[in-house]
């Protein structure tokens, strides 16, 4: 009996010694400006203590509409890379490149490239032969179809252009060949 009662303790004792044993996290602002956390406090480490921001006291954003990650239609491609330079995003506008057979250099280089496009105003964004979209059936017409013509060949392409950056004020123009890949229509570099 006597065993079991110590056993029983030094089990309790087991338990209870580590939880005694964690010190609190403190999150605070370093000198640089930057998050850091310690287990000691943040004066010791000259930094500025953070209050962890409660659920409730967050202010939520206005609810902008969630980025086209896999674009259905021509269509929703070229409003995806207005939206991307809208938000001088490159990785949105990246996000809609197939990458395929590049090189993790290649592809570093290219982002960065599209990060400085993203610097230029946007002047127009084309897809140069792709049908419009046909207007609705009326009720009146028997003959009216809902069916946009078939696109042409010169629809696979999608035309960028941009202010220029070399001061000449003339516009830049960027291709890209529009692949179709897993259900989705893609960008991919056609200069």
């Amino acid at each position: 009996m006597r065993r079991s009662a110590i056993l029983s303790c030094q089990i309790l004792l087991a338990c209870t010694v580590p939880a005694a044993a964690q010190a609190p996290i403190h999150r605070c602002i370093g000198a640089n400006g930057g998050a850091v956390f310690t287990d000691q406090p943040c004066a010791a480490l000259q930094a500025t203590p953070a209050a962890a921001a409660k659920p409730g006291d967050m202010a939520t954003p206005a609810a902008a509409p969630p980025p086209i990650l896999c674009a259905a239609s021509r269509h929703e491609l070229r409003q995806s890379v207005i939206d991307a330079f809208a938000s001088r995003d490159a990785n949105r506008l990246a996000g809609l490149m197939l990458w395929n057979g590049y090189g993790r250099g290649t592809a570093i280089a290219d982002i960065h490239s599209l990060a400085e496009l993203m610097k230029q105003p946007l002047l127009d964004v084309d897809i140069p032969g792709a049908a419009e979209p046909a207007p609705a059936a009326s009720a009146g017409d028997p003959f009216a179809t809902d069916r946009p013509s078939t696109p042409s060949p010169a629809a696979d392409r999608l035309v960028l252009h941009t202010a220029g950056s070399d001061g000449s004020g003339g516009p830049r123009e960027l291709r890209f060949d529009i692949v179709r890949q897993a259900g989705c229509l893609w960008l991919r570099d056609a200069n």
